[in-house]
C-alpha cells in the first residue's frame, strides 16, 4: 500500500527541507507530535493527515469531487446559518490521538462554550472528535471506509458521513457506544442526524449534485420543532 501511495504523490519528492525536520514522505509511520511538526513544515498547499499513524497524501482531486465537496459544504453551512452555537470546518487539521490528526473534507461541531467535545488549541488547530464528520470519497475510498472510519470511530466521532463517489452510494454511520453502526435511511429516503436535530439529509440529490432538492429537504428539517428546541438548548448553555 505504502508504494501505492508514494506512486500517487510523486509530485512532492523534489520537496527540499533542513535536516532538523525531514520532508513528510506518504507511507511513514509517526506518532502524532513528529508528524505536526513536519506538517508545518511543509509547503502550505501540501495536504497532509495522519490516519492510524501512517500518513497520506492524497492525490489531486478530479472536477467530481470538487463539486461533491462544494454541495456538501452548502449543505452545511446553511444548517450552521439556522443554528447559533454551530461551526462548520472545511479540510481542517484535527489532532485526535496519539496516532491520528486527520484532515476530513467537512466537520460540523457544537462550539466548545455551548456544550460541545471539541477544544481549540493555543495555535488554533481543533482538538478532540467533531461530533459530526464527512468525507468526499473516489481515490480515497479505500481508507475513507477503513482506518479512517476507524480512527473516527475511535476518537469519538458520533456521526460520520461518506459520499463514496465510485460506488454512488452514501453512507451514514452511528456512534453507538464505541462502534459505528451504519443508519438507514427512513421510509422516504432520508437520513437524519441523531446529534443536530434537523440535519436532513436526501442522499440521492447530493449524489445527483442537485442543490435544490438538497437544500429543500435541509429546510424541512431546520423548520421542525425539534430543530427549534435544539437551538434553545445551545443558547441555555452555560
Amino acid at each position: 500500500m505504502a508504494n501505492d501511495i508514494r506512486q500517487q504523490t510523486s509530485q512532492y519528492v523534489d520537496i527540499k527541507f533542513s535536516a532538523s525536520v525531514p520532508a513528510l514522505e506518504p507511507g511513514d509511520h509517526l506518532d502524532q507530535k513528529t508528524f505536526h511538526e513536519r506538517y508545518e513544515a511543509m509547503p502550505e498547499d501540501v495536504k497532509a493527515e495522519l490516519i492510524g499513524g501512517v500518513v497520506y497524501m492524497p492525490a489531486a482531486l478530479r472536477r467530481s469531487h470538487g463539486r461533491s465537496h462544494t454541495l456538501l459544504m452548502v449543505w452545511l453551512g446553511t444548517y450552521e446559518d439556522a443554528t447559533p452555537g454551530v461551526e462548520v470546518y472545511d479540510n481542517t487539521t484535527t489532532i485526535m490521538g496519539e496516532e491520528s490528526e486527520p484532515q476530513p473534507d467537512a466537520c460540523l461541531i457544537i462550539r466548545p462554550d455551548c456544550g460541545g467535545q471539541m477544544r481549540f488549541t493555543d495555535d488554533d488547530y481543533l482538538e478532540g472528535a467533531p461530533e459530526f464528520a464527512a468525507e468526499v470519497a473516489s481515490s480515497t475510498e479505500a481508507y475513507d471506509l477503513h482506518s479512517k472510519k476507524r480512527d473516527y470511530e475511535l476518537a469519538g466521532v458520533k456521526e460520520y458521513l461518506v459520499i463514496a463517489l465510485r460506488q454512488k452510494k452514501v453512507f451514514w454511520f452511528v456512534n453507538r457506544e464505541g462502534k459505528f453502526d451504519e443508519q438507514a435511511v427512513d421510509a422516504n429516503g432520508f437520513h437524519h442526524s441523531s446529534v443536530f436535530p434537523g440535519l436532513k439529509l436526501d442522499p440521492a440529490a447530493i449524489l445527483e449534485l442537485n442543490s435544490q432538492k438538497l437544500l429543500a429537504s435541509l429546510r424541512e428539517g431546520i423548520a421542525t420543532p425539534e430543530h427549534a428546541a435544539f437551538v434553545r438548548q445551545l443558547a441555555k448553555t452555560p
